[in-house]
Formats: C-alpha cells, structure tokens, sequence
C-alpha cells in the first residue's frame, strides 16, 4: 500500500488527569516504540502530527493526532500497544485556513 492510499486519522487523546512534559515525553517513546512494531508486521501507519492540549497550569490535559494509516483498527491497534487513549477517532476532513 503506497502512503497515497492511506487514510487521514484524528485521534482525540484525553487524559483523566494532567500528566507532565516528562510524562508526555515517555509516551512519545511508547508511541514510537509501537509503531515501529507495527509497521515491522507490516501494518501501514505513520504519525503526521500532534497538537498538546494543556490546562492554566501548564500540565498536559490530552493530545489531539493527525495519523496516516490503513485503516481505524491500525489505529486503535497502535493506541493499545502504546498505553494511549482513543478517546475518539475520526477520519480527516479538508483543513480550513486561518488568517
């Protein structure tokens, strides 16, 4: 399957509590870890991208994803190896500009 047939992918990541930096971090690696797993199985997934979402302390409050991937269960696949949330998972519509 060639990245041109993938499927953009949304995955919200809330956390039932704030978690720091360091803690982010870790689940980057974790992150990393899982995919390289996955695709070494041959399940076509790729990381675009990730928003931090943060509260008025600066302590990580959820993610929100950007993945190109084969299909949702590659995504929801991923997040298990992982340890992650998929609080929800959506297919990418087109982005609109901002100013």
């Amino acid at each position: 399957m060639s990245d041109h047939e993938l499927t953009d992918f949304l995955i919200l990541r809330s956390l039932d509590e704030p978690i720091s930096e360091d803690e982010l971090e870790a689940a980057g690696e974790q992150s990393g870890d899982a995919l390289q797993e996955l695709r070494e199985e041959g399940t076509e997934i790729r990381w675009v991208e990730s928003e931090v979402m943060t509260d008025e302390d600066g302590r990580v409050t959820g993610t929100f994803c950007h993945y190109r991937a084969e299909s949702e269960d590659a995504i929801r696949e991923h997040a298990d190896r992982a340890g992650l949330p998929a609080t929800r998972i959506d297919r990418r519509g087109e982005p609109l500009a901002g100013e």
